[in-house]
């Protein structure tokens, strides 16, 4: 049950052990709920509407950070296919300047309207884009056009594509390593 027509679910949203001074804010993939899939191909048609609904409804929800006393560039935006796909949509267009993004398994959506350098505010936004080198869902190509893509947007410096060996469309222990060293590195603790 998922599309443009029904109401999007509340957010989990895990209570902090003490003051919260940064979060990580990360989307699942296909299978609960979000916007419509139309095909995973080079050239399948896109669901523009649901992609840029679903993106305003997490800008909400990082607005929404903000306004609780997280400065949006101690927010890390992330998530695993569909997720990931959403949460690099959302850097290259939202106003808030964040920390850095995790892509895991995924592709840049909407790719065609990106033409060139973005003028946001997340120019030099740091992003670790991760992939399966046997992923039969989204396969590597996607992966490898993505990080491409992303090089000619934002500073290519601060683009990371990992690839891990034998993985499928899923995840390993070394990705999640190498997810957990991005955020600490971006998140340092606020004594």
């Amino acid at each position: 049950m998922c599309g443009n027509i029904m109401s999007a679910p509340l957010p989990a949203i895990v209570p902090a052990a003490r003051k919260a001074t940064a979060a990580v804010i990360f989307l699942h993939g296909l299978g609960d709920t979000g916007f419509d899939i139309i095909g995973l191909s080079p050239d399948s048609q896109e669901d523009e509407p649901g992609i840029k609904h679903a993106a305003e409804s997490i800008k909400a929800l990082i607005d929404q950070e903000v306004k609780n006393g997280i400065p949006s560039n101690r927010i890390i935006l992330g998530g695993f296919s569909q997720g990931g796909a959403l949460s690099l949509y959302i850097a290259l267009t939202t106003q808030q300047k964040l920390a850095g993004v995790t892509a895991l398994s995924c592709w840049l959506p909407l790719r065609a309207s990106f033409q060139g350098p973005i003028s946001g505010v997340n120019r030099d936004i740091s992003i670790l884009q991760c992939h399966g080198d046997c992923d039969p869902l989204v396969p590597m190509m996607f992966g490898s056009l993505t990080v491409e893509k992303l090089k000619t947007l934002v500073n290519p410096a601060n683009v990371t594509f990992k690839t891990y060996e034998g993985m499928m469309h899923s995840s390993c222990h070394q990705e999640m390593m190498d997810v957990k060293q991005f955020i600490d590195k971006l998140l340092p603790p606020i004594d």
